[in-house]
């Protein structure tokens, strides 16, 4: 299995899972095994409240550093990798959970007309935001890119179960979708291992399984967009649901005065021009999270917030530019603001 490396300092992501020292119920501890390190390109911790599970938290990085291998773009063997090697060239026959990831990248796709899409990968590796060498590109270099970029060329044969990139030069890129699916993973491992009370965070990805020790539910603090990590907008009780947020201020490059954000939008080449500041969606899996956080902020405020209420299991918290918060309606009640520098809009 991949070996992960261990850091020994904490990096506090855009979620914070907010802990209240109580009494447990039996065979929970009040103190998590606890483990962090850096994989998948990200920071992850993973606490586990179940009494002698130390091996299965090994076990839960073993199997994420084993998905990096499958799904990352800059790993040369990687499934993903293969795919894009072989783009204009000839189908490439993929595992089931692949076939299935990309599969579900095109539906979501679809569901955002095409404000998410999984070839954008040659757009990000043109701006480069969140690097120490990211830079604005040339209109010439974004209208060339742009032609390699579209996610309804990709051709899937489920039959086969092959993956088609037909443009040579063309690219797909999990990462806005992979952290969801690799934490779902980990929960359906925690699963088969008996875990019933756990914190996932992939970088920002949280995943809260059961309730808190005391048998309350966990509460999932909603990172302010204008303020330093770990000053809270608001929060959400949560078990068994994954929370995830997307928004401008979390990777962005300024050139001339201009801010652009790392979100960027497969028709013009630029960070998507929207109100939206950030977004956070609460789910029953992560890889909905994942994918939606970004899908909606790419439609926007109003046709974002029509998505989010025509899907079954989904709510999303919208933070605009002016500062107003927008509840999707099955939070109107039980979303607590902790900042009233906001306008709550219901």
């Amino acid at each position: 299995m991949a070996m992960k490396q261990l850091i020994r300092s904490l990096i506090v992501g855009l979620l914070f899972v907010v802990l209240v020292a109580c009494g447990n119920k039996d065979g929970l501890l009040d103190s998590p095994i606890k483990e962090t390190g850096f994989v998948i390109g990200t920071v992850v911790n993973i606490s586990v409240y179940d009494e002698g599970h130390e091996d299965t938290v090994e076990g839960a990085f073993d199997l994420i550093a084993d998905w990096e291998q499958i799904l990352s773009d800059e790993i040369d063997s990687s499934e993903t990798s293969k795919i894009n090697q072989m783009a204009g060239i000839e189908p490439v026959k993929v595992s089931a959970p692949v076939f299935h990831l990309v599969e579900e990248s095109i539906r979501y796709g679809d569901l955002s007309d095409g404000g998410f899409d999984i070839t954008t990968g040659p757009l990000t590796n043109l701006w480069r935001i969140g690097y120490d060498d990211a830079r604005k590109p040339s209109q010439a270099e974004i209208d060339a890119t742009l032609s390699v970029v579209d996610h309804e060329q990709v051709e899937l044969d489920k039959e086969n179960q092959t993956v088609f990139l037909p443009i040579e030069g063309m690219e797909i890129d999990l990462g806005a979708i992979a952290k969801g699916f690799i934490a779902d993973e980990v929960v359906k491992y925690f699963d088969e291992q008996g875990v019933t009370t756990a914190i996932i965070d992939l970088g920002g990805n949280v995943y809260v399984k059961g309730n808190r020790p005391s048998g309350e539910a966990w509460t999932v603090g909603v990172q302010n967009p204008y303020l330093g990590r770990g000053q809270l907008l608001g929060r959400i009780r949560a078990s068994d649901l994954s929370v995830v947020t997307s928004g401008i201020y979390e990777r962005y490059l300024e050139v001339d005065g201009e801010t652009y954000h790392h979100i960027l939008d497969p028709d013009t080449g630029y960070p998507f021009e929207n109100e939206i500041a950030g977004v956070t969606i609460a789910s029953e899996t992560s890889l909905a999270g994942d994918a939606l956080s970004t899908a909606v902020f790419s439609l926007g405020l109003e046709d974002g917030l029509a998505l989010i209420e025509d899907l079954p299991d989904v709510e999303a918290v919208f933070v605009t530019k002016d500062r107003r918060i927008v509840l999707s309606s099955g939070l109107t009640d039980t979303f607590e603001v902790l900042n009233d520098n906001f306008e709550t809009v219901k």
